[in-house]
């Protein structure tokens, strides 16, 4: 799932970020986080089509607390 992707997409940032890896695991490494990126990449854009869809085509910022039918009036 995204959460596991992202953890492990994290993990392979940190290993190359050390530069104590072989120049072959590095690229190993480098491959797998790109096809990675690219999956989280396309789950994100998928989330976000879909608050689309759900807020009627249209992109709300959230704000967290604050709904979309309480607007601040007292009414």
């Amino acid at each position: 799932d995204f959460e596991t992707q992202l953890a492990r997409l994290q993990q392979i940032v940190q290993a190359l970020e050390s530069s104590e890896l072989p120049l072959e695991k590095s690229i190993e490494l480098y491959k797998e986080g790109v096809s990675l990126a690219q999956g989280c990449r396309q789950k994100l854009e998928q989330a976000r089509h879909e608050v689309e869809v759900l807020s009627g085509g249209r992109w709300v910022d959230f704000v967290p607390g604050k709904s979309e039918e309480s607007d601040g009036d007292p009414d």
